[in-house]
């Protein structure tokens, strides 16, 4: 058999399995036997604000790869909500890149490292042939490859892995809904990340980013947590409405997607079957999903490996390694803060923690830097939830002020 590891997906998932892959088992990536499929072709667009954090640079750096593509070092973040403004310190810079091109010269490193990447043709369908001790995937231009086995990185709308959740009663009912654009400025807009809460006083259940890119660009986009339902052109009608606040407007339509929240309950493996980075599931707070790829894409590498040495493909610890790594204890905490800052009603109480309460604010801005894992500092949030009890009507009633 030529080929060990099939992955479907060429994105920041799929690479970092196969950049894993051949770290390795550089004797897989001589042999071309580390084989991507991914259905577009690169340069191609993704909904993503783009910022690199420092779980995604540590992740990059784990890996070998490299950041060779321009990019804007953001030492600030700013919280607004109606005429209030919290701005956070970044000690470690966020990167803010342009992900058409990012993605596009991660798969020429891993090109480099002899790993094989079809585009313009993604995996439609598999079979897992038993007596053949092998996944057999059909691809959308008819062709059929055989490989021991099969990893799905094939994002949000992966084939994949709806055909693993089929019977799975904590599959994910509704996607986060992301829309984002790129426009031109007239010079350098300001280093610095936006996240503008507001829209949420007109049923946003989420924010509205303007990050800044190469080029004198701006990224703007929006995320919505489905806690509330809102179709696409009334989601796309709040970001309007925000953007022209910030004195931006959109030259044309935001192309929208949908993304699913990470659930550790959930379905992402099967025997010789895994699924990484937005297959898997991405950040139901911010909607990050770089970090989440990269290092779902490691952790995969790892269990792949293993699985080969000990010829034992049920693959059935990958969940568990998931959920216990940083990226999986981060995905859960942030799960839990979704629901209470983006639930249907009485969102002004936790928001209302986020935008006054400095300590929350200075842990967040250390955990996107990289410099601590949120998660383990439950007892520090525990105090700022206790010490909300006692201020929270006081900053509810300061929020309602500022509108």
């Amino acid at each position: 058999m030529d080929i060990e590891v099939l992955i479907a997906g060429a994105g920041p998932a799929g690479i970092a399995t196969a950049v894993g892959l051949a770290r390795q088992r550089p004797d897989w990536a001589q042999r071309g036997a580390i084989v991507c499929f991914d259905r577009a072709r690169f340069p191609r667009e993704k909904p993503c604000g783009g910022g690199l954090t420092g779980h995604a640079r540590a992740a990059l750096d784990h890996l070998g790869l490299q950041v060779r593509v321009p990019s804007i070092p953001c030492d600030e973040g700013e919280i607004v909500f109606g005429k209030a403004s919290e701005t956070v310190a970044l000690k470690v810079p966020v990167e803010v890149i342009r992900r058409s091109e990012f993605d596009e010269d991660l798969v020429r490193q891993a090109r480099a490292l002899g790993v094989v990447v079809h585009e313009a043709e993604g995996v439609a369908s598999y079979e897992v042939l038993a007596a053949d001790a092998c996944i057999r995937a059909t691809t959308s231009t008819g062709r059929s490859f055989e490989a021991r086995v099969l990893v799905a990185a094939d994002g949000a709308g992966s084939r994949i892995r709806q055909q693993l959740i089929q019977s799975d009663p904590h599959a994910p009912v509704q996607p986060l809904r992301l829309f984002k654009h790129e426009i031109s400025t007239d010079g350098p807009p300001p280093a610095r990340m936006i996240y503008d809460l507001s829209p949420m006083t007109e049923g946003l259940r989420g924010y509205v980013w303007l990050f800044p890119v190469s080029g004198n660009r701006l990224n703007v986009g929006i995320m919505h947590y489905p806690s509330r339902k809102l179709s696409g052109a009334e989601i796309e009608g709040i970001l309007n409405r925000a953007l022209a606040r910030h004195g931006v407007r959109l030259p044309s339509t935001a192309r929208g997607w949908p993304a699913w929240p990470y659930d550790p309950r959930a379905t992402i493996s099967s025997e010789r079957v895994l699924c990484v980075g937005d297959a898997a599931g991405i950040d139901a707070l911010t909607g990050e999903g770089i970090a989440v790829g990269l290092e779902h894409g490691a952790i995969a590498a790892k269990q792949i490996v293993e699985a080969f040495a000990s010829n034992d493909f049920a693959l059935a610890g990958y969940a568990q390694a998931v959920a216990q790594a940083t990226v999986g204890r981060e995905l859960v905490l942030d799960a839990r803060i979704a629901k209470r800052l983006y639930a249907p009603r009485g969102f002004r109480y936790w928001l209302s923690l986020v935008m006054f309460d400095r300590r929350v604010r200075e842990l967040y801005a250390a955990r996107v830097c990289g410099s601590l894992v949120l998660s383990d500092q439950l007892s520090t949030l525990a105090g700022a939830f206790v010490r909300h009890l006692v201020l929270g009507p006081l900053r509810v009633l300061r929020l309602a002020r500022v509108r």
